[in-house]
């Protein structure tokens, strides 16, 4: 029809950070190969608006209106919603040989933002990314957000220099805090979220929270942790999520997802996620593969991680980029 809609759950007819901040990597691909630069226009203009928009405390809030060009409802999260936005902003400088410096800046600036306002740690010691409403935090992390644990550590190399080993050292921390959230549970799978209040860390105390659907970024971000540091412990977590995918959620026509990790018995919910295909199996796949297997120099993965060439600053030998 030509007449753009919004989804009617989306705040107040807004459109969602996580949607239109991920189209970059694969709409400046799509120009790589078809020779039509309209389309990698189109992202760096979404970029450009973001860019220009005043940010309350630097963070990007997950609702912007499409009309007014204006944020929604002050609600910022790294999770759902928010998530690959910020994942997008770092990979679109790493896919472009480190030549995006607009891409780079937005990242570092999002980063530190994100360090100042949302990043805590608990009691016991565990680091974790809180949710930002309104200017108060709700002290719990998705396990989408476990994703960041790897973003961070991605990002490391290109911090400034007395920054590399903070960048590195804050991503183990987020995965030990994402691989508590397993261990914590009686299946050893992580629940869909977790809480660092009321007497608790790392758990989820409600019954709408404490399911597991398949969900990859917790080992997303031990990849990442294991082919940056080739620290061990890594792949034995990765193992650790292996034999209880295989002991609770593989069933006669695949794997299901879990409707309570927290309880002795299996309640499967009969669904394969497809990104348990796309994602899951291939970092656990990666995490236990040599490094020159889709090495990071020369391909990026996208939000759903279907691998995508770095297009060199040359460009002159585009078979070295299919290598």
């Amino acid at each position: 029809s030509g007449i753009g809609r919004n989804w009617p759950w989306a705040s107040g007819g807004s459109s969602i950070l996580a949607e239109f901040g991920t189209l970059h990597l694969e709409f400046v691909h799509l120009s790589h190969l078809s020779g039509n630069p309209v389309f990698a226009e189109k992202v760096m203009n979404i970029r450009k608006v973001l860019n220009r928009l005043d940010k309350p405390e630097g963070l990007y809030p997950n609702y912007l209106n499409p009309s007014s060009g204006q944020w929604g409802q002050h609600h910022v999260s790294i999770g759902g919603l928010g998530d690959s936005f910020y994942e997008y902003l770092l990979k679109a400088w790493l896919m472009s040989d480190k030549t995006d410096e607009d891409g780079k800046k937005m990242y570092y600036d999002a980063v530190q933002a994100i360090e100042t306002h949302l990043i805590r740690k608990s009691s016991g010691g565990l680091t974790y990314i809180a949710e930002w409403k309104g200017g108060l935090l709700e002290h719990k992390m998705g396990h989408l957000t476990c994703f960041a644990g790897g973003m961070f550590a991605l990002g490391a190399d290109g911090a400034p220099s007395d920054k590399t080993g903070h960048h590195i050292e804050l991503g183990a921390e987020i995965a030990r805090t994402c691989h508590e959230s397993y261990d914590r549970t009686r299946m050893k799978l992580g629940p869909e979220a977790f809480r660092f209040d009321g007497g608790v860390e790392a758990i989820a105390t409600r019954q709408n929270e404490k399911y597991y659907i398949l969900r990859p970024e917790v080992i997303e971000t031990y990849m990442y942790m294991w082919r940056l540091t080739h620290d061990p412990k890594y792949r034995q977590w990765g193992w650790e999520a292996v034999e209880a995918l295989e002991k609770h959620c593989r069933v006669d026509g695949g794997y299901s997802g879990i409707r309570d990790v927290y309880i002795n018995h299996e309640i499967h919910d009969d669904v394969q996620q497809s990104f348990f295909l796309s994602e899951t199996l291939k970092y656990l796949y990666l995490l236990f593969s040599e490094d020159d297997l889709l090495p990071f120099e020369h391909w990026v993965f996208n939000t759903e991680a279907h691998p995508l060439p770095v297009l060199r600053k040359d460009d002159g030998n585009k078979e070295e980029n299919q290598k």
